[in-house]
This record gives C-alpha cells, structure tokens and sequence, in this order.
C-alpha cells in the first residue's frame, strides 16, 4: 500500500444520508451534462448567423472534450490530493463564466472561447463524483446510487436543448445563456449550502513510497480495457447528440425544434433505463454482461434507424428507444469500474478511464462531421451503430480481466 486516508472509517450511513449525498451529486452530474450541450442545440442557430459548416460546429465539440479529457485525467490526482468539494466548485464556477462568455459572443472565436472555458469545467467530474459517491454511500445503495448518478446526468442532456432551444425560440439565444447562468449560479448556492455532505478525505503518500507509485495502476490492462469501452461508446452517444437533429430535418424534412426534442426524448428514456439499470446492477454480479446486452440492443435499434424503413416518425422513437436500452446498462458500467479500481486509487482511475468519454466525443464530432458535410446522412449513424457493437467487446474484455484479478 501506498497511500492512507487522514480519518478512521465513518460509521455506516443511514438511509436519509445516503439519499441527501446521492441527491446532491446527481445535481452536480445533472449540471455538467446539460453543459455538454451548452452549444450543441443552438448548432442550427450558429450555422445560419454565423455562416459556419458542421466540420465547424464539430470542432466546437471537439474542443470541449479534448479539453475536459485532457484535464480529467489530471483532476483524479487532484480529487485524491485537496478532496472533491473544492474542486466541485471550481468546476461549476467555470460553467457560469462559459454561459457569461456565450451570451456575448460575436463570432466563431467566442464560441471557441465557450467550449474551452465549458470543458475545464467538465473535466473533473467524474473523478469528484464517485469519489464522493464511493466515500459518503453505503455499498450496499452504491448499485442505487450509480443509478441516480446516470439518471440525473441523462435528465441534465435532456434539459439542455429544451432549455436552450425554448428560450431562444420565446426570446433570442443571447437570453437563453443569461438564463443558462442563472441555473448554474443557483446549483452553485445549493450545493454550497449543503457543503457539509460533499466532503471527502484525501489521500496522502506515505513517506516511504517509490516515487511514481501513484501511476502503478496504469500499468493495469484492465484499465486500459475500461478506457476503450468508455472511448468507444460515446462516440455513438456524440452523434446522436450532435447529428441527430440535422439528420432527422434532412432525411424526413422534420422540424428543427421537433428533432431537437427527440434528443431530450433519447436523454429521458435514457434517465428511465438507469432506473431500471440500478435494480439491474444490484443484482448481479456480472456487470460485463449486463453492459454488452444493453449496448448490443443500442446498435441493433441504431442499424434500423438507419435503414429508413421507419419514416420520420417512427425513426424519432427507435431513436428514444435506443436511449432506454443504453441507460439500462450504465449503472452496471459503473459497478464495473469499481471493481476494476483498485483500493486508495479511485479518483485517479475514475479520472483516467472517464478520460476515455471525453476523447471519444472530441474525435466523434470530426469523423462523423466529415460524413455530414458529405451528405452521407444514412451511414452516420449506421457507422455510429457499429462503434457502438465495437464497444460490447470491450465490456467483456473488463469483465475477464476483472475475474481474473
């Protein structure tokens, strides 16, 4: 071992406590999931004002994930040093400054501005998160509450673009991001007032640790196992969430605010099978296959959105449905992970692995935006749907390599 906590083990958490740690973390990952669409929605609204193409707008999201991806895996070594309620804090302080910044912007420079400014923001959530959720929840609630966790993270997706897109559509975007700044100042209050509940122990090195000890789990294969599926099923995530709404208005003439509400429908039914997925995940200890089933019906669901054979109509809901059926698998994601981590290191790998989420919606956006630009409308998402299946092989590699640690 090289590493100690500063504190004895607390007492076993009650219910009530649990629920209150739980509640309050999953209004923090609610609220750096609506940033991740802090830009997305509008996207139709920047091509037009500001004469943009979707190679532009993908790089928009590309830039926020490199950058949340890049600070992420630094931010667990933070989280495991100073705790996670400060950093929590700092994280949600920089998304109001992005909203600040957008409601200002004039260009596509301001707009870089708002996605660099977001993804510092975004990059140590997970990392704060479970380490809070690790340390403060009893781990007979954990299955609950990775639940909660991935619900409130697929409520937060399906605010934004109703959120955003409603106001714009009532007033202007420039309001939209002044509203935008007022709900992140009011969670930034509220998880203040409840600080107490957010405070973690740190993690210290022992004197007589090798140097460069902290970075012995990255010699683990199966971290790099967990990093690939992370990689690879957001990437379908991302052009659902980025492509899906051009998609449906080109191929089905849709309206722009209708298609736009189909991702929230993905995001809610998504919040409904995290639901379903922690009752899932509580009971049963082979989270690896729970997690290829789900993302295997995904792909299924995606292949036959991308035949055409629904309509428009019917498209729109095997679109919802693909959410519920990928939601189910999340909570028993995350018990995969955890049995994954080793002891004394959960912020680093929570931080690492999580990394994988956000390179896979840096690089999604600009292979699949390619695809955009050259009207191959139809083969983005049937390529989305077969990224996704990549990843059900990735699941059952966590899942031997786990049991055979």
């Amino acid at each position: 071992m090289t590493t100690t906590t500063l504190a004895a083990t607390p007492p076993l958490p009650t219910l009530r406590q649990d629920a209150a740690v739980i509640g309050l973390v999953g209004l923090a990952h609610g609220t750096s999931h609506f940033s991740h669409l802090l830009l997305a929605p509008l996207f139709p609204i920047f091509i037009r004002e500001f004469g943009l193409s979707f190679s532009d707008v993908g790089l928009l999201m590309s830039l926020f994930f490199v950058v949340s991806g890049s600070g992420q895996a630094m931010a667990g070594f933070v989280v495991d040093r100073f705790g996670a309620r400060p950093v929590l804090f700092a994280a949600i302080g920089l998304f109001l400054l992005a909203a600040l910044v957008a409601s200002q912007a004039t260009g596509y420079a301001g707009l870089m501005v708002v996605a660099a400014l977001a993804g510092l923001g975004n990059a140590p959530f997970h990392p704060v998160d479970f380490t809070i959720l690790n340390q403060r929840v009893s781990t007979s609630r954990l299955g609950h509450a990775f639940s909660a966790h991935g619900l409130t993270g697929n409520l937060g997706w399906a605010l934004a673009p109703a959120f955003l897109v409603g106001i714009s559509t009532a007033t202007d975007w420039r309001t939209a991001y002044l509203a935008a700044a007022g709900l992140y100042a009011t969670v930034l209050a509220v998880l203040f007032w409840q600080r107490d509940k957010l405070r973690t122990e740190v993690v210290v090195r022992h004197p007589d640790a090798p140097k460069g000890s902290d970075l012995d789990f990255l010699k683990l294969p199966v971290i790099w196992w967990c990093f690939a599926f992370f990689l690879l099923s957001t990437m379908t995530l991302a052009v659902v969430q980025s492509f899906a709404p051009s998609i449906l208005k080109v191929l089905y003439s849709v309206s722009v605010e209708a298609a736009t509400l189909t991702i929230s429908a993905y995001m809610l039914c998504g919040a409904l099978g995290m639901l379903v997925g922690g009752f899932v995940a509580s009971h049963t200890r082979h989270s690896d296959r729970v997690v290829a089933l789900a993302m295997t019906g995904g792909a299924v669901l995606l292949l036959v959105c991308a035949t055409g054979w629904l309509g428009g109509v019917g498209t729109m809901a095997a679109l919802a449905a693909t959410g519920f059926a990928v939601g189910i698998g999340g909570p028993s994601r995350d018990m995969m992970i955890k049995r994954a981590t080793p002891k004394g290191a959960t912020g680093r790998v929570y931080g690492t692995v999580y990394s994988g989420l956000d390179v896979g919606f840096a690089i999604s956006p600009m292979i699949f935006g390619a695809f955009m630009d050259q009207g191959w409308y139809a083969t983005t998402l049937a390529g989305a749907a077969v990224v996704l299946m990549v990843s059900v092989y990735a699941a059952l590699g966590v899942g031997r390599r786990t049991a055979a640690s």
